[in-house]
């Protein structure tokens, strides 16, 4: 028998059943892995799944679920040479495009034991939480002020039933009270100001929009996609610009390429997709953090 395969899965996830992790499981034992399935039933389980099965011997870990679930997995692992593979079953599935993981089952499961092994770098952030310093890593972006206010609003159970919908009713509703505050910018020696910033550890966004097309994440460097308009206008602009794919083009934006970047002033934060907490932060890059089967 090979070493086990643990697959932590978050049923609850848009596109989850309990016919697809059974069917993930039973094409792994079919080939002739022992399986252990970890359901994930609150936020943190997946994280903690994860950092107990990266102690013990495994061929690699399978996560299932949305990108959510692949960020705390990769929280979970980050340094510990653990292999992991993803089963998109999520609202956007923005990893599985970056990689080009089928985002079904039998093209998934096949990659995972197929595909080759992948260093990935990850973004880190570190903010403070009340009176204790919080990090965590990221794989796809940092959204900074509208991005992360607009997550911040979304209410769990209507991203379950509206998917993607979701996130654009809590943009419009985040737009209509916009009143963002000044934040300043550090990269490299060189300070900006703006009022929204996306900082991509991965070129795509919200499935295939592509905020900051340069990133990569083998690559340990960030690319700072930052916005100085802070009217209504300025927002619904740059959203039509992220669209069609002409944003970099904006007099009124700084695209830059970074190590590291210092975020001072107050604004909401999501990461992967999910909400985080509030600036000032710091967000640096850790190289070859998670090793990914694509």
């Amino acid at each position: 028998m090979k070493p086990p395969v643990i697959l932590i899965a978050n049923p609850e996830a848009k596109r989850a059943s309990q016919q697809k992790i059974q069917k993930a499981a039973e094409l792994l034992r079919a080939v002739g892995h022992d399986v252990v399935v970890r359901l994930t039933g609150k936020r943190g389980d997946a994280e903690e799944f994860a950092r107990d099965a990266s102690q013990g011997e495994l061929s690699f870990l399978l996560a299932a679920g949305g990108d959510g679930t692949f960020n705390e997995v990769m929280n979970g692992i980050a340094g510990t040479g653990t292999k992991m593979a993803i089963l998109p079953m999520g609202t956007t599935n923005v990893l599985a495009k970056e990689l080009g993981v089928p985002e079904d089952v039998d093209g998934a499961v096949r990659m995972a034991l197929a595909g080759e092994e992948h260093a990935v770098s990850l973004g880190k952030i570190a903010f403070s939480r009340g009176s204790s310093l919080v990090t965590r890593y990221f794989c796809l972006m940092a959204g900074i002020g509208f991005d992360g206010e607009a997550v911040y609003g979304i209410n769990a159970a209507a991203k379950k039933y509206w998917g993607k919908g979701a996130y654009i009713l809590s943009g419009l509703k985040t737009l209509m009270g916009y009143s963002p505050e000044k934040l300043i910018f550090t990269m490299g020696g060189k300070t900006f100001t703006g009022y929204s910033a996306v900082i991509g550890k991965a070129s795509r966004y919200g499935g295939n929009f592509r905020i900051t097309p340069d990133a990569k994440l083998a690559r340990p460097e960030l690319y700072a996609f930052i916005m100085h308009g802070k009217r209504r206008a300025d927002m619904l602009r740059y959203a039509f610009g992220i669209v069609t794919g002409k944003h970099l083009g904006f007099g009124d934006v700084t695209y830059l390429r970074a190590g590291s970047v210092s975020v001072e002033g107050s604004a909401h934060i999501q990461i992967d997709g999910d909400y985080l907490g509030t600036t000032p932060a710091e967000i640096t890059v850790v190289r070859d953090a998670v090793k990914l089967i694509c």
